[in-house]
C-alpha cells in the first residue's frame, strides 16, 4: 500500500493517526499542499479529487477519503479496534464521531478557508477554484466556538470520549482541537475535563506524529 499524506493538514493527520494505532507500516508519500502538488497532472492521476489522504491499495485500487480509508483498515486489521467493540458501543463511537466532524472539523474549514488570504480562490478542496465568502469565516468562527465550549461535558469524567476505549473520536477530536489554534481559538479555561483529555491523548506516540 501507497498513503499520501500533508504533514501540516489536518484531514492527512486524522488518517496517519489511526494507521499509527494500528501498529501498521505503510510506505508515505509526502503531497506539499501549499506548493499546489495536489492539483498537478501527477496527483490527478491518483486522485481526481485533489485531495489527501489517499491509500493506493496491494490490489491497485484508491480510496480518496479518511472514512474510506479508515473503514478499510478497521476491515483488514481488525485489532486493535478503534470503532468499538460491542454494537452498543460501535454506535457511540460513530454517534460522536459523527458530532465532532460535522459541528467541529467542518466548522473549523469553514473559518478558515474563508478567511486565510494564502487560500484565496480556494474556499474548498478538490479540483475546482471557489471564491472566499467572508461571512461563511464569521459563522464558522460562531460555530466552532459553540462546539469548543461543549467539549468539557462531552468529556466528563471518561478517559476517552466514547467511554473505557480508544477510538477514532479520540482522534477526531483532538484534531479538531489542535486545528482551532490555527484561528487563534482553543478549549475554554475552565474545561478541565476536556484540558485533563487533551493533555493525555498528546502525550500518546500517534499524536506526535
Amino acid at each position: 500500500m501507497k498513503f499520501y499524506d500533508c504533514g501540516t493538514a489536518p484531514s492527512p493527520r486524522r488518517a496517519r493517526m489511526f494507521i499509527a494505532e494500528k501498529g501498521l507500516d505503510i510506505e508515505t508519500i509526502e503531497v506539499d499542499l501549499r506548493a499546489g502538488e495536489q492539483l498537478s497532472a501527477e496527483f490527478r492521476a491518483i486522485n481526481p479529487n485533489c485531495t489527501v489522504p489517499t491509500l493506493v491499495l496491494d490490489d491497485g485500487g484508491i480510496l480518496t477519503s479518511t472514512a474510506g480509508i479508515r473503514g478499510y483498515l478497521e476491515a483488514a486489521f481488525p485489532e486493535p479496534s478503534l470503532t468499538g467493540h460491542t454494537a452498543a458501543e460501535r454506535g457511540r463511537v460513530a454517534d460522536l464521531q459523527w458530532r465532532i466532524e460535522m459541528e467541529g472539523m467542518l466548522a473549523m474549514s469553514e473559518a478558515l478557508r474563508n478567511s486565510t488570504p494564502r487560500m484565496k480562490s480556494r474556499a474548498l478542496t478538490g479540483p475546482v477554484n471557489y471564491e472566499q465568502i467572508p461571512a461563511l469565516a464569521e459563522r464558522g468562527r460562531a460555530r466552532v466556538e459553540h462546539f469548543l465550549g461543549g467539549v468539557d461535558a462531552m468529556i466528563g469524567d471518561k478517559p476517552f470520549v466514547a467511554g473505557d476505549n480508544f477510538s477514532v473520536a479520540d482522534i477526531d477530536l483532538l484534531v479538531v482541537i489542535d486545528f482551532a489554534g490555527w484561528i487563534k481559538m482553543g478549549l475554554p479555561e475552565d474545561a478541565t475535563n476536556a484540558r485533563r483529555w487533551h493533555a493525555e491523548m498528546s502525550a500518546r506516540p500517534s499524536a506526535k506524529l
